[in-house]
């Protein structure tokens, strides 16, 4: 969206501002000599105003004005250091971490990954397959024998020996002993670190051997069996009849499964059935709702009669599982949505899932060649030469307190990476580090260097944000002078309008006695009698109609106290009881309640006309007008304290006429 409105206004500024395109970028105003570019105020006078952005003379202006006060304000926040406090820095860097982590991420590998990840989810895939465990920390050695003995079994499988006793003999998934490899239908997404495999089994025909697949468990040699659409999700309830301990008692408890599916199809309800014959308690006081599910959540059969019903409302024979016998009911079915329905779910799984992996080195791969990256192998060299195994791969190794400032990699001609940088890495990948121990020390520098040298092409492109992207640096520079006018005016005008309570009293005096005014009152009197006996009731509120309260609670409380009253006041449509009695001496009817045995009634003692609030009443609009009077006041003392210069041929330039 920042991109597609930099494009916008570019593309606005070469129709209407051509002029100003062949003098560069002129100065519109200047704050005590401290110039505002004609590109920035343009820029965020149409993101401020958006559609009503018309470029008039009376529009600019008008805006002109405004952000003249806000640079004013900012150029004092940064006279008094506020950008220099600690707390300041932080959230400053908070947001720009936030904010650079969008522009770190090959933007067109990413929506490659899903798209392909929305392609995948449309076709469910057959496949069996063997497994070879082999941990992505595994030595060099471990690794290429495992990878060998996985491109044996696969050969072996192409030369024509039967896959599935393959599996069974050889491989290293448990359940290869009982299911000879089969893992019957996967959809996408599959478990993170598996994308090598998902990507490589949807690539594929139907028949297709494929292998050694690394993924972050080891090696698969895999069988394409076949392809379907994608089943989705399917919303189910059922109605439960468990399996007993005995054949014998198994089947007693299928015929029941029969006779509860012979009611339902003679018309028995289901919200009726599920109650009093389901045996899934955590259910069946439930309609037997259990809700949506996909596909290898349950037992084959399961799935394969629940995705079978072809109507919502449909149900299906009793259906046998290791559990026992269930009624399924379909209740809906959801299929694959279209890619805009589902782009932004996947966009955050993809972010999240190792695939994305794939973005990052093409960004990591663009990086160090836009910055002419410089590699300084023999010093690498050199370095690994000084190092022991029995030092290097333990906790005892520390970096060179010297700090060596070898170069180990350079970006363009200034932004050097020494060996000191890469020790100190080293020294934060401990267990990196110390994982190699029985590897050859020259795999395991190669490995830190490696991964190091990403995370500096990461943090050298994160340098470069401002200089790269001119909206990055439009949004920090906006966030930043944001901060600086909160903390600025905070100090100045909001703090001191509210602790400062004599200044705020003289000037409520002086300018807003007759600004804000009560409407018209009603001051009402809330009755409560302790008795629903109606002849008390009836001569409370008689006497009441012509007394004062104080003379009414003095006649009925003589003895107990039976009567209470609570005195209240109220605006003119402020309170709904009072709207057809607004007048002195107005009466609402009585309300009684059996439970606590009272009654209540509400009498208009006096209508009080408008009169002016007095500050306690009003504070909170005064503090706020309080606050408006010293911000003008402020606003002049800086106008005084930074000349500002306006170019007005650069200002009329901006103008578009209707």
């Amino acid at each position: 969206m920042v991109k597609q409105f930099l494009i916008s206004t570019c593309l606005l500024l070469v129709l209407s501002v051509a002029g100003i395109s062949q003098t560069g970028d002129p100065v519109l105003f200047t704050v005590k000599n401290t110039p505002v570019h004609v590109s920035e105020f343009r820029q965020i006078y149409a993101k401020t105003n958006q559609q009503k952005a018309d470029f008039s003379e009376g529009s600019l202006r008008e805006y002109l004005d405004l952000y003249v006060k806000f640079k004013l304000k900012v150029r004092k926040a940064r006279d008094m250091q506020l950008d220099t406090a600690p707390a300041f820095q932080s959230e400053l860097e908070g947001y720009r971490r936030q904010l650079a982590a969008s522009y770190l991420v090959d933007k067109e590998v990413t929506d490659k990954l899903i798209q392909e990840a929305y392609e995948h989810l449309k076709q469910d895939v057959e496949i069996s397959h063997i497994f070879i465990a082999c941990d992505r920390t595994a030595k060099a050695a471990d690794t290429l024998r495992a990878y060998t003995r996985a491109m044996s079994l696969l050969q072996m499988a192409q030369g024509g020996a039967t896959f599935g006793q393959l599996a069974q003999d050889s491989s290293e998934d448990k359940s290869a002993k009982e299911n000879r490899g089969y893992l019957g239908f996967v959809t996408a997404l599959l478990p993170d670190g598996y994308y090598n495999l998902e990507k490589a089994i949807y690539a594929a025909a139907p028949g297709a051997l494929l292998g050694p697949v690394r993924t972050n468990s080891g090696y698969h040699v895999v069988q394409v069996l076949g392809f379907r659409p994608a089943r989705g999700e399917m919303e189910v309830a059922q109605i439960l009849i468990r399996k007993g301990n005995s054949e014998e008692d198994n089947v007693k408890r299928r015929m029941n499964a029969d006779s509860v599916y012979a009611w339902l199809q003679r018309g028995g309800a289901w919200e009726d059935g599920c109650p009093r014959f389901s045996e899934d308690k955590m259910s069946a006081t439930k309609g037997g709702y259990i809700g949506f599910f996909g596909i290898n959540h349950y037992q084959r059969a399961f799935e394969d009669a629940a995705f079978a019903l072809e109507k919502d409302g449909d149900y299906t024979r009793p259906v046998e599982t290791s559990i026992g016998w269930h009624i399924i009911k379909r209740i809906s079915h959801r299929g694959v949505g279209t890619f805009e329905e589902f782009r932004r779910p996947l966009t955050e799984r993809v972010k999240r899932d190792s695939r994305s992996e794939a973005a990052k080195q093409s960004m990591i791969a663009r990086i160090q060649k836009d910055g002419q990256l410089r590699e300084f192998p023999e010093a690498l060299d050199a370095w690994t030469a000084r190092q022991t195994d029995s030092v290097f791969l333990t906790f005892k190794w520390r970096p060179d307190p010297a700090k060596p400032q070898a170069p180990l990699q350079q970006y363009g001609k200034n932004k050097t990476y020494t060996i000191a940088d890469f020790e100190e890495y080293c020294a934060r990948a401990s267990r990196d580090r110390m994982r190699g121990m029985g590897s050859p020390l020259r795999e395991v520098a190669d490995k830190l260097y490696r991964s190091w040298s990403d995370e500096v092409a990461m943090q050298y492109e994160e340098s470069q944000l401002e200089a790269k992207y001119p909206d990055f640096k439009s949004l920090m520079r906006e966030y930043e002078e944001g901060m600086l006018l909160f903390d600025a005016a905070k100090q100045e005008v909001w703090d001191r309008a509210n602790i400062d309570s004599t200044g705020l009293e003289q000037f409520f005096n002086q300018n807003l006695t007759n600004k804000y005014l009560w409407d018209e009152r009603a001051r009402v009197s809330f009755y409560t009698l302790k008795s629903d006996d109606p002849e008390l009731l009836l001569k409370v509120r008689e006497f009441a109609a012509k007394k004062s309260p104080e003379e009414v609670l003095k006649k009925f409380n003589k003895k107990e106290e039976v009567l209470v009253f609570l005195e209240k006041t109220y605006e003119k449509g402020k309170n709904k009881d009072l709207v057809d009695i607004w007048k002195a001496g107005g009466m609402t009817a009585a309300k009684t309640d059996a439970g606590t045995k009272t009654a209540t009634f509400i009498k208009v003692e006096e209508l009080i006309p408008p009169t002016p609030k007095a500050l306690n009443e009003a504070r909170g609009y005064a503090v706020a007008d309080y606050q408006d009077f010293l911000e003008k006041q402020w606003v002049d003392k800086l106008r005084a304290e930074y000349p500002v210069q306006v170019n007005e041929a650069v200002l009329m330039a901006l103008v578009r006429k209707p």
